[in-house]
């Protein structure tokens, strides 16, 4: 099978009058299938169905009674828990509510509205405020941005993580005010900051006092195979760097039991958490203490998370298996696309031939396939190749996947020859 760069023109007409009878026999079959966002399956929810089991009409832990006022930054045993997940201590954790993204944006509002501990200023008295963004990226990070009116600086990502030469030159720039990160299982692209990655983060010049690092670390335990991926503990970095303010780190049971009625979780150095905590003292006295005494007894510790978390493999990895192997199938012969194989997250960040994204986009969903918009991956959902699509094959059935799959697949192929006949 050739490469089609190196097709004649004769065979590229063949190959593009094939690969349209092949795309209209597909749209035939009026399929309707969604990958748009990495929502757990059913079948994912189902594993943590014994969690409310676990309280037995006993409401007391750590000496408290859950279902009273009181304890606001969580129960002990709670912090205890996204301690060992997050890798710091107790008393750098503060719990929330059901969503970190919840408290991202709450953060960044105290940002605006006070400052953080180091800063000079509140934000919104600032000038102008810029903000790094490592893309392929999360589009809900630059919602956030774009919500509070930030210019958003595109960071190429790699396979250590974040171009750090960029992020570094950015970083001694007036007016940069921080990045947002996925470290572990990056969404989009599933890569895993290297250890060198994470001390320049830590330890780099930055020309603003209060410059934030942003630290997503949705995937925490969120593995496709064997054991979580090492990722070096950032609050330690800062803090041995001498910037132990710098970090904020999230994180959420939201993929690990119920996507919509988990916990979350804020760390950082004892100095940041106490800051927190008292702004929050103004607008909430605690969260669901309910909800982390359920956790806590279900989830127990680190050693039963991964267990747990073992099982959600089971049911993911199929899917994800089933993307790759059709990629590998039709597109990997013919030259046109490119993606890494992702060892844990939600997502397969595919990059299809520069310039047709969305068309591949276009042309799966009048084929029944909704995909995640071509280029929500970028600030302002503008990616200048036109080529970046995340595809997230979680909460779809099995055999819908496959097919969904081959569709994507049958999309890039059409949308490439598409775009070769035009040159």
């Amino acid at each position: 099978m050739k490469e089609y760069g190196n097709l004649t023109t004769a065979e590229l007409t063949s190959e593009l009058e094939a690969t349209r009878k092949e795309y209209d026999e597909i749209c035939a079959l009026k399929l309707s299938l969604d990958l748009t966002r990495g929502k757990p399956a059913t079948e994912q929810l189902d594993l943590s169905d014994g969690m409310f089991a676990t309280i037995n009409n006993d409401f007391v832990m750590d000496g408290v009674d859950v279902r009273n006022y009181g304890m606001l930054g969580g129960l002990p045993s709670t912090k205890k828990l996204f301690a060992e997940l997050l890798d710091c201590k107790p008393e750098q954790v503060f719990i929330g509510g059901s969503a970190s993204l919840a408290m991202m944006y709450d953060l960044i509002s105290k940002a605006m509205v006070f400052g953080l501990p180091m800063s000079v200023r509140p934000w919104d008295r600032e000038e102008h405020i810029r903000f790094m963004c490592p893309v392929p990226g999360y589009d809900r990070h630059f919602t956030i941005n774009r919500s509070f009116g930030f210019e958003m600086i595109p960071i190429p990502m790699t396979e250590d993580g974040p171009d750090m030469d960029l992020v570094e030159k950015y970083a001694n720039e007036k007016g940069v005010k921080g990045i947002w990160c996925v470290p572990k299982y990056s969404n989009p692209d599933g890569f895993v900051y290297s250890e060198e990655t994470c001390k320049r983060f830590a330890s780099m010049k930055t020309a603003e006092p209060d410059f934030l690092i942003m630290w997503d670390n949705a995937y925490c335990v969120h593995s496709l195979y064997g054991e979580p991926a090492y990722l070096p503990s950032i609050i330690s970095l800062c803090a041995e760097s001498g910037n132990a303010d710098r970090v904020f780190e999230f994180a959420s049971t939201s993929k690990v039991t119920y996507a919509g009625s988990g916990i979350s979780a804020i760390a950082g150095s004892q100095d940041n958490i106490a800051w927190y905590k008292k702004l929050a003292g103004a607008q909430i006295i605690s969260y669901s203490k309910l909800m982390e005494l359920a956790h806590v007894r279900f989830l127990k510790d680190k050693a039963t998370t991964v267990k747990h978390m073992a099982k959600h493999a089971e049911i993911l990895r199929p899917k994800f298996e089933a993307v790759i192997s059709e990629l590998n199938l039709q597109l990997a012969p013919r030259g046109i696309a490119h993606w890494h194989d992702p060892k844990g997250g939600y997502f397969v960040s595919l990059y299809v031939m520069p310039h047709t994204a969305k068309r591949v986009a276009k042309l799966c969903l009048d084929a029944g396939v909704k995909l995640t918009a071509a280029g929500a991956t970028y600030p302002g959902g503008e990616d200048p190749e036109d080529s970046n699509l995340r595809i997230a094959p979680s909460y779809a059935q099995l055999d819908d996947v496959k097919q969904a799959a081959k569709v994507l697949c049958i999309a890039a192929r059409l949308a490439a020859l598409e775009q070769l006949a035009k040159s």
